[in-house]
């Protein structure tokens, strides 16, 4: 194995960024095993990557349960070897106004959204350290810098995802790089989980000009492909066309 190659686990890698993800990664020659809910797109993920030649497996996630998170780090680590990168990229988008009080949608983004970062860190961050390093890519948003009406409890959890990253990456310097990737409006399934008529509605106005997943496959192939004594904090990316 050279040095540029890594073990990489993705989180919510089924569909969207995720999807993206895996194919940039194992098409540089990275060893991906990939982790979502949609086991069938998973196997058909993997089938693809490995008939182009590159290298994957996969396992069925729920980001919200701390012990099957786990349980997909050590098969990752069995399938491997070792695990250098996690990608937590695994996220709900259902945005509605607070006064519509879709308490279940907000308790579901919080339990997706910040609680599945943690529980990635914590599934991996045992073994990153005996191993001697590792890398967290936390994907957030540009809602982790601003917050817009309809996307108050969104916006919250990835200000929250964008605070455990900067506390973990104070915490391990030396041995553990932090990476916050934060995508402007993308094409993924996020906006299909809105079932707030005004949402959706603006949603679809605010889509008009989107980046495609593979944009933000880039910028996470960037900040992986560093040396070991440079860490890419954070890194915005939005449509050129858009000022948001």
């Amino acid at each position: 194995m050279t040095q540029t190659t890594k073990v990489v686990a993705i989180t919510g890698a089924s569909s969207g960024i995720g999807e993206a993800t895996a194919r940039r990664l194992a098409a540089g020659g990275h060893r991906v095993f990939l982790g979502a809910r949609r086991t069938g797109r998973l196997e058909r993920l993997v089938e693809e990557i490995t008939r182009e030649g590159g290298t994957a497996a996969f396992r069925k996630l729920d980001v919200t349960d701390a012990a099957d998170t786990r349980t997909f780090v050590d098969a990752a680590l069995a399938e491997y070897g070792r695990v250098d990168a996690v990608v937590n990229n695994a996220g709900l988008m259902p945005l509605s106004p607070l006064a519509a009080l879709k308490t279940e949608e907000w308790n579901r983004m919080i339990d997706v959204n910040v609680r599945g970062v943690l529980h990635g860190i914590a599934a991996a961050l045992p073994a990153m350290r005996a191993q001697g390093g590792g890398h967290f890519v936390n994907i957030a948003s540009v809602g982790a810098y601003e917050v817009s009406p309809t996307a108050a409890v969104y916006c919250a959890t990835k200000f929250a995802v964008r605070a455990i990253s900067e506390g973990l990456r104070q915490e391990s310097a030396g041995d553990i790089r932090v990476t916050l990737v934060s995508p402007g409006v993308t094409e993924s399934e996020l906006a299909d989980s809105i079932s707030d008529p005004e949402a959706r509605e603006a949603m679809q106005s605010y889509r008009a000009v989107a980046l495609p997943a593979s944009a933000i496959a880039e910028a996470i192939a960037y900040a992986l492909s560093q040396p070991p004594e440079v860490d890419v904090n954070e890194i915005v990316v939005r449509p050129a066309a858009s000022a948001q």
